[in-house]
């Protein structure tokens, strides 16, 4: 392995950590992240690799940066919600991880899945594993379906702005898709091979729809929904490559928050039950 390839794999690495504290608030709105010489010396990699996670981070709108000034937290993902249902999320801003955390306190934990990348949901699920090996919850059964679009789809998105038939984002978003499938499959697998959880099934499909939204259906009763907005921003390739391109964020899209409840003609019920037959119809007809 070349130099050149262990540097990207650092760089992406930082950049997926960062993205998951500051996404669930771990970085407050507001707040400033650590010196780069304290987080270089937390991941064990070096300042310049440091330097350009921060720059792609910047680049798509979670931090400012002055010249010789820490990095300042200006944006977090953000989920509205009319639920009036107990969470811990309640006194705080609502995020993604609480919710998912509280989906695998029950005994059993199904979550339906349409994504452009599997980025943001195997960080929770790592998250979720190392509850379940301190022994703080423990699930009976996990099931995971994932629609992610094909491989061979000709996606309008990730583009480089001025020479839209580059290959080097499309690439990449490949192989970040392709990195976080397997590491699904493994942490779920070991979950299993340590007979920590029962039974664990995860099945991942293609279809070669464009996903202009990222979706989540959690235990058949709760729906997390948000579309992809497409921006321009700098995308940093594993070489250090600096490309103007267009593309949306997984992490930064705002998501909608809906509850099935006691009334089936509510809102948020009519909402949940409509997704998860589109979910089903979807796997069932469209994806291999």
């Amino acid at each position: 392995m070349t130099k050149r390839t262990k540097d990207g794999g650092a760089f992406q690495r930082v950049s997926e950590e960062l993205r998951v504290r500051l996404s669930d608030g771990g970085y407050p709105l507001g707040s400033f992240l650590p010196s780069q010489e304290t987080l270089a010396q937390e991941f064990g990699v070096s300042r310049d690799t440091v330097q350009r996670a921060l720059r792609e981070l910047g680049s798509e709108g979670w931090i400012e940066s002055g010249r010789g000034k820490r990095s300042r937290v200006v944006m977090r993902q953000h989920i509205q919600s009319s639920a009036p249902r107990a969470s811990r999320s309640r006194h705080h801003p609502m995020t993604l991880g609480p919710l998912i955390g509280e989906a695998f306190e029950r005994d059993e934990v199904t979550l339906d899945i349409s994504t452009l990348t599997s980025e943001s949901l195997d960080a929770h699920i790592r998250v979720q594993a190392e509850r379940i090996r301190a022994g703080d919850i423990s699930p009976g059964r996990i099931q995971l379906r994932m629609l992610l679009p094909s491989e061979t789809q000709d996606m309008p998105y990730p583009r480089a702005k001025d020479h839209p038939d580059d290959p080097r984002l499309p690439e990449r978003l490949r192989a970040i898709t392709e990195a976080h499938t397997a590491s699904l499959r493994t942490v779920l697998d070991q979950l299993r091979i340590e007979r920590l959880v029962p039974e664990v099934l995860l099945e991942i499909r293609r279809t070669r729809l464009t996903p202009a939204f990222k979706l989540y259906v959690i235990n058949r009763d709760e729906v997390l929904h948000g579309f992809y907005e497409p921006l321009l921003r700098t995308v940093i390739l594993s070489d250090g490559t600096e490309v103007e391109a267009v593309d949306v964020l997984g992490f930064g899209a705002t998501l909608t928050h809906h509850v099935r409840d006691a009334d089936p003609t509510s809102p948020g019920s009519v909402f949940v039950a409509n997704t998860t037959r589109w979910f089903d119809a979807v796997w069932e007809l469209l994806a291999v």
